[in-house]
C-alpha cells in the first residue's frame, strides 16, 4: 500500500507540472522572425565591444565606438564602413594597468566609452584607456575620421572599468558624466564638466553604490509659468537608505539638477544645490525585492509636460526571470522634487540611523529648487545667493519621502525569459490621426520586441533574432526620421527597419497584425508603409485598436490537397498558422477533431495514428484567433484522402468561413502515406524541416501524463486483486524501459519564452485543446509520412535538438 501511495504521490506531482505547463496562458509576440542573415551588419575581425553609438544623420555617418576603434559608416547602410580611427593603448599604459591587478588583454584596453557632438564636424570622445580615461576630439572632413590629439584627463566623465555602467550627456558646450572618479570605482560622482565644474558630495545619503544608467536634458524652463530653470534627470539604482534590512537591497532612482546651479557661497561650494532623488515605482506582479533599472528612453513632446520616461526593469534575485516596462510623465516626476515632502534621518538605538518623512518646517527658498520668479522676488538670482540654512537642509536630506509612481498605475509590459535590455520609443502617426508610442526592446538573447499600447491593451506586435548567437543587445539606437533602428552588441552593430510589411501576405494578416507603421493597399494589392502608400481612389486599410479585417476582400477558397490512404499506416498533415496567439483547428467531415487515441493534434499538424478505410475524407486546419472580440477562423491547409485503390478526386474547395486564407503551396500534389525504412529514425534531425518540428515538452509532458496514468490504474488493479507477486515481476520486468523513458526525458529542453503582459485585453490565445504530438516532414518539402505501429514508436525524442517551437 505505501508503494502504491508514493507512487501515486510521484506521478500527482509530475501531471500537475505538467497541466500547469501546459495550460500557462502568458501573452507571446503575435509574429516571431527567426534570424535571418538579411539584415545589415558591421563587424572586424578582432575587434569587439561594438557598444557606442552616436548617430550624425546631418554627415550621413552613424559613430560606433569599441573596443580601441571608432568607426564611421554610412547611416543607411552600416555594412559600409567610410572611415575608421584606431586608439590603441600603448605599452606601458598596459604594462601600468596590468601591475595594478588588472587583466592585461581583456581591462587593459581602450574601450570607447564617450562619443557627443560638439558642432559640425567634431565629436568629443572617451576611453578607459587600460584603467587611465582620456579623452580626445574628432573629426570627420572629407570622408576621413581623425584625431586631433588634444588628450586631456578623463576622469570623471568617462569610468575606468570598461565594463562598469555610466552614463554621460553634453548640453551646449557642457558635459554632464555620471561615473566613478578613482580606480577602484567606490568615489561615485555627478560632475558637469564646464567653465564652472560642480558636482556631488561626496556622501551616502547622495550615492551609495550607485549603478548609472541614463541622462537626458529637459528643457522645462520653456513657457514656464514659474521661470523655472531647464532641467537633467538621471536615472540610476543604488542601495537603499530608506529600507530596514539586515542586508543592502538596492533601488532604481531618478535624479535631478538644474542648468544654471553655480553651487553655494559658503554651504556646497562648487557642489550641486540643486540635487535631488526619488525612488521609481515599478511593482511586479509576484512579491519580490524591487527590481532594478537597466535602460531609460525619453520620448519627448512639443509640450515638455507630456514627456514620458520608458524604463527597463529586471529583478535583483538570479532566480527570478521576470523582466518589465514602466513609463513616467515628466510633470509626474517634476511634481514629486517641487512639492512633494523629503525625508530625514533620526538617530534611533544603537546609532543606527533611520530614515522617514520629515515634518518640519522647510526653508524658503525651497531646498533643491532651481532659481525661480520667487527666489527673484527675494533677491536671489542665482544658487551662489542662497541662504545656508536652505543648503544645510538639501546637502543632508536629498532624497524625496514619496515614489514616483508609473504613468499607467503599473507596468506597461511584464516579461518572462530572456531579460530586457534596453529600450527605444518612437512615435508613430497612424491612419486615424492618433499617434502611437512603438517600444522596441532589446533582450539578453538577441531578439527585438516590438510592442504598442492599445487603449490600455498591450501587444507585442513580433519579436526579431537580430544575433544568430544569444548575445545580449548593449545598445539600442533610433532614427525615426529614416524609420531605422541600430543595435550594438558585443560581436557586432546591426541594423534594421523599424518595420517590414511586406512579411504580411494578405489583406488579413495586415490588419490583424495591428501594425502602426502598416496599412493595405488596395491598389497595390499589398501591405505596405503608411508613408509610402500608392495614391489610390480607395484608402488604404488599417485597424489598429479593434483589429477588424471584415474590410478586407475575401480570398480564394484553399484548395484540397489529394493523399493517398494506406491503411494501418499513421499519416501526417501539416499546418502552419501565421500568428503564436492562434489555435490551431482540426475538422474531419464537419466534425472538430481532438487528441485522443485515434488523432494527435500538435503545434506543426496532425497525426492520424494506424489508419483505416473509415478516415478517408476531407480533412481541413483552421486558425482561430482571438482579437478585440472577434474571433477570426481562416483556412490554413485542406487534404483530401482517398484510399489507394480509388478514385482521384483532387482540386476540391474548402467550405467558406468567416475568413479564409490561400496559403498558395502544395495545391494539386498528391501524397502517399508510404513505410520508411524500419532503420530510419522517423524523428531524427536529418527528415525533419522547420514547420513540421515536434515540440520537445508537449511531446514529452504528454507521454509522461499518460504512462503515469496507466502505471497507476494497473497498481491499482494489482493491489485491489492481491496479485503484489505478479505486479513485482512486471515491475522488474519494465525497469529498463523505465530507465530509457527517463533519459529519453532529461533530453528535453525547455526554453521559456512566455511574455506576460498587463490590460484588460492580452492577446490570450483561442482556449482549445493543447495537446501535441511528433511529426516527419522532409526538408525538400515532400511530405512523407512515416508507419508507426503505435504511439510508443515516437522513441526519436531524445535526438530533436530544435527548439524553435517551444
Amino acid at each position: 500500500m505505501s508503494l502504491l501511495l508514493a507512487l501515486s504521490l510521484i506521478c500527482g506531482l509530475m501531471l500537475n507540472v505538467s497541466f500547469s505547463t501546459l495550460s500557462s496562458h502568458y501573452c507571446v509576440p503575435r509574429k516571431t522572425v527567426p534570424y535571418q542573415n538579411e539584415l545589415k551588419s558591421f563587424r572586424e575581425e578582432g575587434i569587439f565591444n561594438y557598444s557606442t553609438m552616436l548617430m550624425r544623420d546631418d554627415l550621413g555617418v552613424l559613430l560606433l565606438g569599441a573596443r580601441e576603434a571608432i568607426y564611421a559608416l554610412d547611416i543607411n547602410n552600416v555594412s559600409v564602413r567610410k572611415a575608421a580611427v584606431y586608439w590603441r593603448v600603448t605599452e606601458e599604459k598596459q604594462r601600468e594597468c596590468t601591475y595594478k591587478g588588472k587583466h592585461a588583454e581583456v581591462e587593459c584596453r581602450n574601450y570607447i566609452r564617450t562619443l557627443h557632438r560638439v558642432n559640425d564636424t567634431a565629436m568629443y570622445v572617451c576611453g578607459t584607456n587600460a584603467f587611465s580615461p582620456t579623452c580626445d576630439y574628432m573629426t570627420f572632413v572629407n570622408g576621413q575620421l581623425r584625431l586631433e590629439g588634444k588628450q586631456e584627463e578623463g576622469k570623471g566623465k568617462c569610468p575606468f572599468d570598461p565594463f562598469q555602467r555610466y552614463s554621460s550627456l553634453m548640453v551646449g558646450n557642457d558635459l554632464y558624466s555620471a561615473t566613478s572618479i578613482n580606480f577602484l570605482g567606490s568615489e561615485p560622482v555627478v560632475l558637469r564638466t564646464s567653465d564652472l565644474a560642480l558636482r556631488t558630495e561626496f556622501k551616502s545619503s547622495w550615492l551609495s553604490e550607485p549603478n548609472f544608467v541614463y541622462m537626458d536634458f529637459v528643457g522645462e524652463s520653456l513657457d514656464s509659468p514659474d521661470g523655472d530653470d531647464d532641467k537633467v534627470y538621471l536615472f540610476f539604482s543604488e542601495n537603499a537608505m530608506e529600507y530596514d534590512f539586515y542586508s543592502k537591497v538596492a533601488v532604481s532612482r531618478v535624479a535631478r539638477v538644474c542648468k544654471g546651479d553655480m553651487g553655494g557661497q559658503r554651504t556646497l561650494q562648487r557642489k550641486w544645490t540643486s540635487f535631488l532623488k526619488a525612488r521609481l515605482d515599478c511593482s511586479l506582479p509576484e512579491p519580490s525585492l524591487p527590481p532594478i533599472v537597466q535602460d531609460v528612453f525619453l520620448l519627448k513632446h512639443d509640450d515638455w509636460r507630456k514627456s514620458v520616461f520608458y524604463a527597463v526593469f529586471t529583478p535583483q534575485s538570479s532566480l527570478s526571470q521576470t523582466s518589465a516596462v514602466c513609463a513616467y510623465s515628466v510633470s509626474a516626476i517634476r511634481d514629486i522634487f517641487s512639492e512633494g515632502k523629503f525625508k530625514t534621518p533620526v538617530a534611533v538605538e544603537t546609532s543606527h540611523v533611520k530614515w522617514v518623512m520629515y515634518t518640519g518646517e522647510v526653508p524658503v527658498p525651497r531646498p533643491g529648487a532651481c532659481i525661480n520668479n520667487v527666489a527673484r522676488k527675494m533677491g536671489m538670482n542665482r544658487s551662489l545667493d542662497l541662504p545656508d540654512k536652505t543648503l544645510q537642509f538639501i546637502r543632508d536630506r536629498p532624497l524625496m519621502d514619496e515614489a514616483v509612481r508609473p504613468l499607467t498605475g503599473g507596468p506597461m509590459l511584464v516579461k518572462r525569459g530572456a531579460l530586457l535590455t534596453r529600450i527605444v520609443v518612437d512615435s508613430v502617426l497612424a491612419l486615424d490621426g492618433q499617434r502611437y508610442a512603438v517600444m522596441f526592446i532589446g533582450t539578453e538573447n538577441g531578439y527585438v520586441q516590438k510592442a504598442v499600447n492599445y487603449g490600455g491593451e498591450m501587444l507585442i506586435i513580433e519579436e526579431i533574432q537580430l544575433y544568430e548567437n544569444p548575445v545580449p543587445i548593449s545598445t539600442l539606437r533610433l532614427l525615426s526620421s529614416k524609420g531605422q533602428l541600430y543595435a550594438g552588441s558585443e560581436f557586432g552593430a546591426i541594423q534594421m527597419p523599424v518595420s517590414n510589411c511586406s512579411r504580411y501576405d494578405t489583406c488579413v494578416d495586415c490588419i490583424l497584425a495591428r501594425d502602426p507603421y502598416c496599412a493595405w493597399d488596395f491598389t497595390a494589392q499589398q501591405c505596405s508603409s503608411v508613408h509610402s502608400s500608392s495614391p489610390s481612389s480607395k484608402p488604404a486599410l488599417q485597424s489598429l485598436k479593434e483589429g477588424d479585417a471584415s474590410q478586407c476582400p475575401q480570398p480564394d477558397p484553399v484548395a484540397a490537397v489529394d493523399f493517398t490512404l494506406v491503411p494501418e499506416n499513421n499519416i501526417q498533415l501539416p499546418c502552419q498558422i501565421h500568428s503564436n496567439l492562434a489555435q490551431v483547428l482540426w475538422r474531419f467531415s464537419d466534425q472538430t477533431l481532438h487528441s485522443n487515441n485515434k488523432y494527435y493534434i500538435y503545434s506543426g499538424g496532425l497525426l492520424i495514428l494506424s489508419a483505416s478505410e473509415s478516415d478517408a475524407g476531407l480533412y481541413t486546419c483552421h486558425s482561430v484567433e482571438q482579437i478585440s472580440g472577434r474571433t477570426y477562423n481562416r483556412t490554413v491547409a485542406a487534404y483530401q484522402l482517398q484510399l489507394a485503390s480509388g478514385p482521384g478526386g483532387g482540386g476540391s474547395a474548402t467550405p467558406g468561413n468567416e475568413v479564409t486564407n490561400s496559403s498558395g503551396t502544395n495545391h494539386g500534389r498528391k501524397m502517399a502515406a508510404t513505410a520508411r525504412p524500419p532503420n530510419e529514425d522517423p524523428l531524427s534531425p536529418e527528415t525533419q524541416s522547420n514547420p513540421g518540428r515536434v515540440t520537445h515538452l508537449e511531446v514529452a509532458v504528454a507521454l509522461l501524463s499518460l504512462l503515469c496514468l496507466c502505471l497507476m490504474g494497473v497498481i491499482f488493479f494489482m493491489w485491489s486483486q492481491g496479485r503484489w507477486g505478479c505486479f513485482k515481476f512486471a515491475q522488474r520486468s519494465s525497469e529498463s524501459e523505465g530507465k530509457r523513458q527517463s533519459a529519453e526525458y532529461m533530453h528535453i529542453q525547455n526554453r521559456t519564452s512566455e511574455i506576460k503582459l498587463l490590460g484588460p485585453e492580452c492577446g490570450r490565445p483561442f482556449s482549445a485543446n493543447n495537446n501535441h504530438s511528433a511529426v516527419d516532414f522532409k526538408g525538400n518539402g515532400e511530405h512523407h509520412f512515416t508507419p508507426m505501429a503505435n504511439i510508443s514508436s515516437l522513441d526519436g525524442l531524445g535526438y530533436i535538438n530544435d527548439e524553435s517551437e517551444i
